[in-house]
């Protein structure tokens, strides 16, 4: 008769800044008991990426019946849309059960009430999911405002423009008498040529200063 392969208990921990670093994480996953074999760490990678190469090799591992223990539920992605759908490939497609040590009622492990545990985790995973992306939402909508109320002051964004060299001015006067290329001339300033001949077509719309 074939045994049944036990069911394993994994920990996925990650950090989006190669200055950060995992202990917090790492700490919270020993003191929940999950074996240091099974911890998989990705340092450096972002929630939006998930080419994260830890977190790839542990959902191939993931077997229907075992656990993943994560520190907080923005470890699965950075919106509401990524979540979810890592969420249902873990718990539905998968068949392996989610716990949040940072939201206690995000734990569909098996043994709390079944499958009630898994629908209000589901139902409790999607409110707050919302709640966290009105809130990313506003705050956009709040840097909007505040770049355009900016803007209505005077204020100006990005880098100033460059100023033209006393040698532009002579390289464009060549240039209009034909005595050089535009190409040229752009490679003497060492600019784009399309910036070139845009500097040329604003010299009769603007005073530039000779420096």
């Amino acid at each position: 008769m074939e045994m049944k392969e036990m069911e394993k208990v994994y920990g996925y921990v990650r950090v989006s800044s190669q200055t950060q670093n995992l202990d917090r994480q790492l700490i919270a996953m020993r003191e929940y008991g999950v074996p240091k074999e099974n911890i998989f760490s990705d340092w450096g990678f972002s929630g939006k990426d998930f080419n994260r190469p830890a977190y790839k090799e542990m959902i191939a591992k993931l077997k229907a019946g075992d656990t993943l223990v994560i520190k907080s539920v923005d470890r699965l992605g950075r919106n509401y849309d990524e979540i979810i759908d890592e969420w249902r490939l873990i718990t539905r497609t998968k068949d392996v059960a989610i716990v949040v040590l940072d939201m206690p009622l995000l734990n569909t492990t098996r043994g709390i009430e079944g499958v009630t545990a898994k629908l209000i985790s589901a139902i409790f995973l999607e409110v707050l999911c919302c709640f966290a992306q009105l809130e990313r939402e506003k705050t956009h909508e709040r840097q909007k405002e505040g770049i355009a109320a900016a803007r209505a002051r005077g204020v100006r964004f990005g880098a100033p423009p460059k100023e033209r060299s006393q040698e532009f001015f002579i390289l464009m006067e060549k240039y209009r008498a034909g005595e050089i290329s535009a190409r040229r001339a752009a490679e003497q300033l060492g600019i784009a040529h399309s910036t070139f001949r845009r500097w040329v077509a604003e010299k009769g719309n603007r005073k530039w200063a000779i420096k």
